[in-house]
């Protein structure tokens, strides 16, 4: 998802690309985005951006002599998850430019486009920043330092750390790929009250070598963050905070998929030098192959049982043995050896 940085290298892009550009005619809207129109036509006009945070305000100015005479127009964009600016041919415009900006003539026409591929990008007229915003980290950072000390006191810094880098009242433009940056170099326990991670830079000027929290202690295992471990999985510190969808990414970047019983035992469990696997063919794979039984002497070594050629045939475990179709007759009952026969001693020959 773009954050600040994104955005302010977008707000370079543009003014690098279109800064010897002149624009004309009107701006087109894709049919399918359900973002607002842009009332703007002009002969000529220029096109510059600003970003501030997660937006970006974009601003037509027309030239003098412009038809027909008219005042600027800003636009103030937030890219949502996939938004992007890009200046391509008008002749080969990519998917999804849901807005564009064409040139005038003479030269070759290009398009200025706002490409979004999600569609969750969004953007405004008038210009006007998003209210309840603070001010930017990049551009504004004495104002973004001044604004976060000044409101401690407030509910959002009895959040975990790493939970109120993402409000935009004080972060503006931090997101989630900057906050696990910023805690992980600076070494901060995600799950530490804002608060006690940032009291400490009221005492502090911007540039003063320390620590950023002196105070706040950094629970070790091995020489490395708790959270570096696998105790937030088993209960360890933050466990209750962590979300299912949130408990991907174990330490050290490994697999959290189940491993295979082998691989689950401990080195005491496991057998040094493991007896080989027997590859000889069972009697069962020996009839289907048509292969003569094998004997006593023929018998690998270490097998205790001993084939009897007179015992009865077991049938296979698990597998059912198949009976041969009727004729439409009941077939009859055998009837056992030690059982007196329920049928008259003398019958009459046939």
């Amino acid at each position: 998802m773009p954050e600040g940085p994104e955005l302010h290298l977008a707000s370079h892009f543009v003014n690098e690309a279109c800064r010897e550009l002149v624009f004309g005619g009107c701006v087109e809207k894709s049919p399918v985005s359900r973002n607002p129109e842009v009332p703007f036509e002009s002969s000529a006009y220029h096109i510059a951006a600003l970003a501030r945070g997660k937006e970006l305000r974009l601003t037509l100015s027309p030239l003098p002599g412009a038809q027909p005479p008219r005042g600027p127009l800003a636009l103030v964009f937030r890219f949502g998850m996939t938004g992007s600016f890009q200046l391509v041919p008008s002749d080969a415009l990519p998917p999804h430019a849901h807005l564009r900006f064409y040139t005038a003539p003479p030269g070759p026409r290009l398009a200025l486009c706002f490409v979004d591929i999600r569609r969750f990008g969004h953007w405004d007229l008038g210009g006007k920043w998003q209210p309840g915003r603070g001010p930017c980290v990049l551009l504004e950072y004495e104002q973004f330092r001044e604004n976060v000390l000044r409101n401690l006191a407030d509910k959002a810094f009895d959040r975990p750390i790493c939970e109120a880098l993402l409000d935009q009242r004080f972060f503006n433009g931090i997101g989630n790929y900057l906050r696990a940056e910023i805690l992980y170099r600076l070494r901060i326990p995600p799950f530490e009250k804002a608060r006690t991670v940032l009291e400490a830079l009221q005492q502090r000027r911007p540039g003063d070598p320390g620590p950023l929290a002196p105070k706040v202690p950094t629970p070790t295992l091995g020489g490395t963050p708790e959270w570096e471990h696998g105790s937030l999985e088993k209960g360890g510190r933050g466990h209750k905070t962590l979300q299912p969808h949130q408990q991907q990414y174990p330490a050290g970047g490994k697999s959290r998929k189940k491993k295979s019983k082998g691989a689950q035992r401990g080195p005491e469990d496991q057998v040094e030098n493991p007896p080989p696997p027997n590859k000889a063919p069972s009697r069962t794979q020996r009839a289907r192959r048509g292969l003569p039984e094998q004997t006593a002497a023929q018998q690998p070594e270490g097998t205790s049982l001993q084939w009897d050629p007179e015992a009865p045939r077991v049938p296979e475990k698990g597998k059912r043995r198949r009976q041969p179709a009727t004729s439409g007759r009941r077939r009859p009952q055998k009837i056992k050896a030690d059982t007196p026969s329920l049928e008259p001693e003398e019958t009459s020959a046939s």
